[in-house]
């Protein structure tokens, strides 16, 4: 087995169809987060990270290629991340990621299947994985999420730990302030600027059970009034999960306590700063 990450990111906005509004800057947030974690990653650091991020109006047939080419390669870890909308299947069995030119009659079909991604991350080459997701979903869908005997099946299996946030779809004059996936507030949007700014008095590394705490009180604290703990879906794996990422204000705080020249302590930063951008 290999090390390293093999990091998937995928940003998919739906196009100029009204109903996937929300999904308008999913690709701008996939391409911030594809920026934000590999230096953060604390087993293997930006060098040590592959990373593949599609374009936002690439079809769900690129987009599950690409997962898939990840997990054929040897690595420690496989981590794909999903931002964008959500449609359920007519049934409200099955969900897909809403892709480029999609209406209300076909989304199910162009989109992305959960399913698809799942299974592929499953049979992959490697030690671990975590499905990140920053989503909102319509009514139907989310209805659908809601219920174990059928769509929301599949948000709990045992081999692909979920860390990330899905929220329903808010339409109407309340929907024009609503967060959008990978828009600012959003969950994609917090966890990239939590990692630059790292967490004072908190330990060199960090896993989602730490820092999911604070990313759902400050994404709380964002919304205010608007907030509905009925409307969202906070995910974060029981066990498993364990992509420790570097935390920045523990770096500071330990070079702040040193007697160090301004040289060295360039050197330290520069070390501790990700240099390599994200691989195609």
């Amino acid at each position: 087995m290999g090390g390293g990450i093999e990091l998937v990111v995928i940003g998919a906005d739906g196009g100029p169809e009204r109903a996937y509004a929300a999904s308008a800057s999913a690709g701008s947030g996939a391409a911030a987060l594809a920026a934000a974690l590999p230096g953060r990653t604390f087993d293997a650091g930006t060098r040590g990270c592959r990373v593949t991020a599609l374009p936002p109006d690439a079809d769900a047939n690129a987009m599950l290629t690409a997962v898939r080419a990840a997990a054929g390669r040897p690595a420690r870890w496989l981590v794909v991340a999903l931002l964008g909308q959500l449609a359920a299947d007519p049934r409200g069995r099955r969900v897909a990621l809403v892709t480029a030119g999609s209406t209300p009659d076909n989304a199910y079909r162009r989109g992305l299947a959960w399913d698809w991604v799942v299974s592929a991350m499953v049979h992959g080459d490697q030690e671990e994985t975590l499905l990140l997701v920053d989503a909102v979903a319509d009514r139907d869908t989310w209805t659908a999420l809601a219920d174990e005997d059928a769509a929301g099946e599949l948000l709990g299996h045992s081999r692909v730990p979920l860390w990330g946030r899905i929220s329903r779809l808010r339409t109407g004059r309340r929907g024009r302030d609503a967060v959008r996936p990978g828009g600012d507030g959003s969950f994609s949007r917090h966890l990239g600027e939590l990692l630059e700014h790292g967490v004072p008095g908190a330990p060199a590394a960090l896993g989602p059970q730490e820092l999911h705490p604070l990313l759902d009180a400050e994404l709380a604290r964002r919304e205010g009034a608007a907030a509905d703990a009925a409307s969202v879906r906070s995910l974060v794996p029981a066990e498993g999960g364990r992509l420790l990422m570097r935390n920045r204000a523990a770096v500071r705080g330990a070079l702040a306590g040193l007697s160090l020249s301004e040289e060295l302590l360039s050197v330290l930063w520069r070390e501790n700063a990700p240099i390599d951008p994200p691989n195609a």
